[in-house]
């Protein structure tokens, strides 16, 4: 990790810089990706299964031996988990839905607002080195909550054209049956133009690589709807004195193990902290799996020392973490501060792992700096709201005099005339 100590306020713009995606370049990759999916249907798809993951698919739909096959592969210890996290975000997202609003804002003039599900929608779940069964959880319970009537999920089979079995245990165990083995940004591409066996959905939701995301961008320019703009995974946490190294590492390399172009950001006020955090980071990387990925992405990340919590605030704000862990000795205090976060994390003993799967908050959340004007994947996420207006014959008499008038001062003559021809209408027959 880079150490920079009392950076001045003028280069916190610079400092903060996530790491460099060459969208241009990706966008020359996966453009040809979206025009053959969407000229030429599963046979594209089929295609790029054999050049992208050197596997032959005969069918592309998940079939319900191979979900009956997947259940005993899953341990009953995760089973268990999964149960308990189904639980929780069930639990979280409920308590999200919204009551009919109705106002009369004026006598005689009634507004009102409903929430509708979307009606279909697709879920990409990343299936590669991770494959991210929780995002199952966390895009599929709201779906389901919502009332969406068709939810798809497209996912990437291994080298032997199988999807995971965690995946597909999940998915049948929160209700989701039609799975797709296809991944990358071909599977962004069937879902917003439909194939043969993909059906093409309103709004596409999910994670993935910068071929994904790119692929997701570009769609939503030709009016497919999308969960966010999002990138690599990113995590910050501010720690004091009274945090606990090793924790604090832990944290770090829970996100750095996502991918090399994740980002990881210490920022602190001790020197105690600074010093003792990457000894413990390089002792606990020795001990992973994914030490590889961690390292190249500990390559792009930052210890930064602020002189005050203060500062340290207004630069936490100005990074607009994905995921932000307050690691002080007033964590709630703090965390009233926070203007620009995907989802904030309270205490030494709040892990940012707790959210990707089981406390019921979702995961899916704004990265590379979105945090600023974009939320995390709610229940408002699967809803779109509809508002409704009712005037009373005594509500136009009241209202319409001030429409006439504000449409007149537009030079906008017939919406003048929609109200006058009926407030005169009403003067000779009401």
């Amino acid at each position: 990790m880079k150490i920079v100590r009392y950076p001045k306020r003028k280069t916190w713009s610079e400092l903060l810089t996530r790491p460099v995606q060459e969208f241009k370049k990706i966008e020359k990759i996966v453009n040809p990706i979206l025009k053959k999916v969407r000229r030429k249907g599963d046979k594209a798809i089929r295609k790029f299964a054999q050049e992208y993951d050197h596997v032959t698919l005969s069918e592309l739909l998940v079939s319900r031996k191979e979900v009956k096959d997947a259940i005993p592969k899953v341990s009953t210890t995760l089973k268990n988990a999964i149960d308990i996290a189904i639980r929780n975000i069930e639990t979280f997202h409920e308590a999200q839905k919204d009551q009919l609003l109705e106002v009369e804002t004026m006598p005689g003039v009634f507004c009102s607002r409903k929430s509708l599900p979307i009606p279909s929608v697709g879920l990409y779940i990343p299936g590669g080195t991770a494959p991210l069964f929780s995002t199952v959880l966390m895009l599929g319970i709201p779906a389901n909550i919502a009332g969406c009537e068709e939810i798809i999920i497209c996912t990437p089979t291994d080298h032997a054209g199988n999807i995971n079995p965690a995946i597909l245990y999940t998915a049948n165990k929160i209700g989701i049956d039609k799975i797709i083995k296809v991944g990358g940004a071909q599977a962004i591409a069937a879902m917003a133009y439909g194939t043969e066996s993909v059906p093409k959905v309103c709004k596409i939701f999910g994670p993935g690589n910068q071929y994904v995301t790119t692929a997701k961008q570009i769609v939503s320019k030709e009016g497919i709807a999308i969960d966010m703009p999002a990138g690599p995974s990113e995590l910050l946490v501010y720690a004091d004195d009274t945090a606990i190294p090793a924790f604090v590492a832990a944290d770090l390399l829970s996100q750095a193990e996502h991918g090399v172009d994740s980002q990881v950001v210490l920022v602190t006020t001790s020197e105690h902290i600074l010093k003792e955090v990457p000894k413990c980071v390089l002792q606990q990387l020795q001990d992973l799996p994914r030490k590889n990925v961690a390292e190249k992405a500990l390559a792009n990340s930052l210890a930064i020392l602020m002189k005050n919590d203060i500062e340290a605030m207004d630069l936490i704000n100005e990074y607009a973490p994905e995921h932000l862990i307050l690691m002080v000795a007033s964590p709630e205090n703090m965390a009233q501060r926070v203007k620009n976060a995907g989802s904030v994390f309270l205490g030494n003993y709040t892990p940012e792992s707790v959210g990707d799967y089981a406390s019921g908050t979702n995961h899916t959340l704004p990265t590379n700096g979105y945090a600023r004007a974009y939320s995390g994947v709610s229940l408002d996420s699967f809803m779109k709201k509809i508002t409704f207006q009712h005037l009373t014959p005594a509500g136009l008499k009241a209202l319409g005099p001030a429409v006439e008038a504000m449409a007149e001062a537009e030079h906008l003559r017939a919406h003048r005339q929609a109200v006058s021809v009926r407030l005169k209408y009403l003067e000779n027959h009401v």
